[in-house]
């Protein structure tokens, strides 16, 4: 596949996927005798790959040192615990996120039950 159709496949730019090669967050791609990238079904699967995770907040360079493991021997251990410790930083951004909507709901709620009738019970005097 061309960079273009990977591009539009994975609603990524061109540059972005440059970018993620050049940083080594994806391996580098397959290429063509005359240079150009040729992405096979393993190039992609990492960008997909990388796309999940930076989408879901991963840290690029966890994500860098996760791929420069990934093809050395005796690493699983080690990618283990990148995914883990990454894994436990999002779980506490969840807590923190579901905390505050737990407290927005107390306030909207305290809008709908005394706020609000409250202004109704103003204006209609």
């Amino acid at each position: 596949m061309t960079i273009k159709e990977v591009s539009q496949k994975y609603d990524l730019s061109p540059d972005t996927i440059r970018y993620y090669e050049r940083i080594g967050l994806i391996p580098p791609v397959p290429r063509k005798p005359n240079g150009i990238r040729d992405f096979d079904q393993e190039s992609c699967n990492w960008i997909e790959f990388i796309k999940c995770m930076r989408s879901a907040g991963v840290q690029i360079e966890a994500l860098i040192d996760y791929v420069h493991l990934f093809y050395q021997e005796n690493t699983a251990e080690a990618r283990k615990a990148i995914l883990v410790e990454q894994r436990d930083r999002l779980q506490k951004q969840i807590d923190t996120m579901n905390l505050v909507i737990e407290r927005l709901n107390k306030k909207v709620d305290r809008y709908e039950e005394i706020i609000i009738p409250a202004e109704k019970k103003l204006l209609s005097e």
